[in-house]
């Protein structure tokens, strides 16, 4: 690697702006002898400022952000801090011996503190809208056929239903003897969730893959499920298992007494639900925890099943656990690393047809958007366009909704010219699909918008929002966008501020 190299010089200006941020709060806010702080620490900070920039370049902080790796960053900052502090330890005690050590200490602290918040702040954003896929390449499926083998001997069989009333019960036993035919040598019962013991099945030898361990315990899901997608022969099944978010809180709501098990949840929920899916914490959850105990919306659950290849064939709560049996359908998708953080970017249809990437704040759970056409087949549309009983929506995400919270990171969109402030909402290309094709064709002739039009008609079925749309894509022709748009602006606003109409 070369020693010279071009800097990024929007992040040297970053850098400058939190010096003088830092500068500035060190020597107001601090108790310090001198009453005149910033006259006479301005030409000895001015010396730190040309140190500082040179340690960084020498340290390559300096190179493009989206090339370097979080905590690659943050070591070259931690050393920068500390080679900055002893050289200008060494300045003090030979040539700038009026001035305090101790400020040094806290400018050096600040600086720190200042640059590894701006740090973070940053790569949870990047890593929050920016999709990495997963190195995963399937091997070829020249002939997926399975592999027939002779049933198992009445010992084996003894042995198997052992095995699964001693791990899951009785109520577990009799629900897969109605599923499975545990006689048949095609049916591969599993307890431990390595994926590395996945590897050694032969491909193709069972059509039926039962894992008794809950997916809360598994350390890379999708990993073990892609595992299972290329061992499976075509149509292949696959049973397993997992405790809901929704389960896990009433459990442990009734496990305690009042008050106290609302504390519980809560530290729950944030060691076992928070802590795995924030890029800053989940490499150290993982490793003190090796994956155990995660806490699984069944959105979830079932987002990364079909995300992973499998369809939904049946599901049972038995106890605790959520039973799942779900059938190989095509090999993995390209898995999306970083589908968490509270900011999303989303494809939808724009101008033209184009696909843009819309910002939102996230409002449902992760692998969600797997599920749009299970959701959609599973469920009729309720009034306002909306799916009914739509379980990928979190609670907060309910509230966002309510009031467009959710969409306040469109303006983003709106900036870069990709929609304008009135105009047919964005759609996904599923829901785009349902539309007629003469509405199709005329709304990717215009901008999408922030502040859809239905909402001036108020229409209660996705026919009455077709008309409503088309009837505003008409008037956009006949009057004019601009025209048109202000008109339906002040109604809209009214009725959202007087008719209190609302996203849900």
């Amino acid at each position: 690697m070369k020693f010279f190299y071009k800097p990024a010089y929007y992040y040297i200006l970053v850098d400058l702006s939190i010096l003088f941020l830092s500068f500035y709060i060190v020597l107001a806010w601090l108790p310090l002898t001198t009453s005149t702080p910033f006259q006479k620490y301005s030409d000895v900070s001015f010396v730190y400022f040309i140190v500082w920039f040179f340690n960084s370049y020498i340290l390559k902080r300096y190179r493009p952000l989206h090339k370097q790796k979080y905590w690659i960053s943050i070591v070259r900052l931690f050393y920068t801090v500390i080679l900055n502090f002893i050289v200008f330890w060494f300045l003090l005690h030979n040539f700038f011996k009026p001035y305090s050590g101790y400020v040094l200490l806290s400018f050096s602290l600040g600086v720190f503190i200042i640059n590894y918040i701006s740090l973070s702040i940053y790569y949870a954003y990047r890593l929050a809208i920016d999709y990495n896929e997963i190195y995963f390449e399937p091997s070829e499926r020249e002939d997926a056929a399975l592999i027939s083998l002779p049933k198992v001997d009445k010992e084996s069989y003894q042995k198997i239903c052992e095995i699964i009333n001693n791990h899951s019960g009785t109520r577990v036993l009799s629900y897969l003897k109605n599923q499975v035919d545990l006689y048949s040598g095609n049916t591969f019962l599993y307890i431990n969730n390595s994926s590395a013991n996945l590897q050694l099945i032969p491909k193709y030898r069972f059509q039926t893959i039962v894992q008794l361990e809950p997916l809360n315990n598994t350390l890379n899901i999708n990993e073990n499920l892609f595992v299972i997608n290329e061992k499976l022969p075509d149509k292949g099944i696959l049973i397993c298992c997992y405790e809901s978010k929704s389960t896990r809180k009433a459990r442990i709501l009734k496990k305690y007494p009042i008050l106290i098990n609302y504390l519980i949840y809560l530290i729950d929920f944030i060691v076992k639900r928070m802590l795995p899916k924030i890029f800053l914490t989940s490499h150290l959850y993982n490793l003190i925890r090796n994956g155990k105990n995660q806490i699984l919306s069944k959105a979830e659950v079932l987002g990364r099943l079909y995300c992973s290849g499998f369809e939904l064939v049946n599901e049972k709560k038995i106890g605790n656990l959520n039973f799942v049996i779900v059938q190989r359908v095509h090999p993995p998708q390209k898995e999306q690393v970083r589908v968490y953080g509270p900011l999303i970017r989303l494809h939808r249809i724009g101008k033209n047809g184009k696909l843009i990437q819309i910002y939102k704040f996230r409002t449902m759970h992760p692998y969600s958007e797997y599920l749009q056409s299970y959701i959609f087949e599973r469920n009729n549309l309720k009034q306002g366009g909306k799916i009914k009983r739509d379980i990928r929506i979190t609670s907060w995400g309910y509230f966002l909704r309510k009031y467009w919270l959710d969409e306040l990171p469109m303006f983003f969109n709106w900036f870069k010219g990709e929609t304008k402030l009135v105009g047919v909402r964005p759609l996904t290309p599923h829901y785009y699909s349902l539309y007629t094709s003469e509405l199709q064709n005329k709304r990717i002739q215009h901008k999408p918008g922030l502040l859809p039009p239905f909402y001036v008609d108020m229409p209660e079925t996705i026919d009455e929002i077709q008309a409503s749309e088309m009837k505003y894509l008409i008037d956009c022709e006949t009057y004019g966008t601009f025209k048109t748009d202000v008109k339906y602006f002040f109604r809209i606003i009214y009725n959202i501020i007087v008719k209190k109409a609302r996203s849900s």
